[in-house]
This record gives C-alpha cells, sequence and structure tokens, in this order.
C-alpha cells in the first residue's frame, strides 16, 4: 500500500511539473502575434504593456523636397513583445514570433504651461512588424482608422526592401534603440555591412 502511495504521489508531482511548464511556456508565447481564423494579424490592444523600446521625433528615410514648407513633426513611439524582449537581451538576435508596434502620434508645442519643445498629442496611425514561425519578416498597417485585423501588406511594398537593407540587425532598426544597440554590440550581431552610429528614434 505504501509503495502504491510513493508511486501515485511521483506521479502527481510529474503532472503538476509539467503542468507548471506548459503554462509558462504557453505564458511567455502569448505575447506574441495573434490572427485571426481569416489569418489576419489581429492589433493588441495591450501593447502599450510591451517593452518601449523608443521614441523618436520628425524622423523620416527619404530626403525633404527643397522649398517644401516646413511641417509638424510626428512622434514615433516603438513596441516590442516583453518575451522577444527579452530573448533579444540573452542572444542579440529577435527570435521567431517577435512583435513590434510602431505607434505614430502628432506633436504640439502650444499646451498647458509648455514654453518650448514638443509633446505628444493624437494618435495617427498604427504599424506593426512580425517575424513568423519560418523566421520571415511581414509588415502590417492597421490604418488611420485603427482596424482591429489586417493582412500582411504586400512583399513590393518599400518596407520590405528598407529594413532588410538597412537593418542593424536582421530586419530591425536597432541603431536607432541605444539601450538594443549596445546588446547588438556586445553580442556581436550587428550586420557586417552596418557602420552606423548610435541615434534616436
Amino acid at each position: 500500500m505504501k509503495s502504491t502511495l510513493v508511486a501515485l504521489a511521483s506521479v502527481c508531482a510529474a503532472a503538476l511539473v509539467a503542468l507548471a511548464l506548459g503554462g509558462a511556456a504557453n505564458a511567455q508565447s502569448a505575447d506574441g502575434p495573434s490572427y485571426a481564423s481569416t489569418g489576419e494579424l489581429m492589433r493588441p490592444e495591450n501593447f502599450r504593456e510591451w517593452m518601449f523600446v523608443t521614441s523618436g521625433l520628425g524622423m523620416t528615410y527619404n530626403q525633404p523636397a527643397q522649398g517644401a514648407p516646413a511641417r509638424t513633426p510626428n512622434f514615433t513611439n516603438v513596441y516590442v513583445n516583453p518575451s522577444a524582449y527579452r530573448s533579444y537581451v540573452k542572444t542579440g538576435q529577435w527570435p521567431n514570433g517577435t512583435m513590434f508596434i510602431l505607434e505614430i502620434r502628432a506633436s504640439t508645442s502650444e499646451g498647458s504651461i509648455n514654453k518650448g519643445g514638443h509633446f505628444q498629442t493624437d494618435l495617427v496611425v498604427i504599424e506593426a512588424s512580425v517575424k513568423d514561425a519560418r523566421g520571415q519578416w511581414a509588415y502590417f498597417d492597421f490604418g488611420r482608422d485603427m482596424k482591429t485585423q489586417v493582412n500582411a501588406l504586400p512583399p513590393t511594398e518599400r518596407c520590405y526592401a528598407c529594413h532588410r537593407d538597412n537593418g542593424a540587425v536582421d530586419n530591425t532598426f536597432v541603431q536607432f534603440y541605444p539601450t538594443l544597440l549596445d546588446v547588438a554590440r556586445k553580442m556581436g550581431t550587428l550586420k557586417p555591412s552596418f557602420t552606423g552610429t548610435a541615434a534616436g528614434h
């Protein structure tokens, strides 16, 4: 009888350990990209609880047209899912299941007690990039109407080539994320072609 109880206790303990490990794995992957039954990427509602990577003001990857009137700059806020961030900090590489959110907000310099500079105001658009289970990157635009789910942009969109050709680590602009650029330098994961210096996104 005693041996039976010991064996039963061992089985229960093993089951609890397996359940705990499975729960941890599910919790880790739960913060990544989620897709509708139609295959469209779902816009995460809680992305502002993810890891905040950086913020930029008035950045553009195109040469401004000569003589063009000055435009009020937008802020760009970048977030990444926590499990991908933790993996990157350990390895200097983005794992499959990485999801970035780019939140673009308008700016103003007038309001309350502010006397100079700019602060963020209305939400303009939300975009995303995802590294899928095959290690391939795709890019998504939830539009100015903030769609809840969207298909990936076609590979002919310039964002694919721009990220592939200019990303400092994989297809990502780590060169604009100072703390993560330090990680890549430490881990030796910067692309050989990357010769830039730290900047602000």
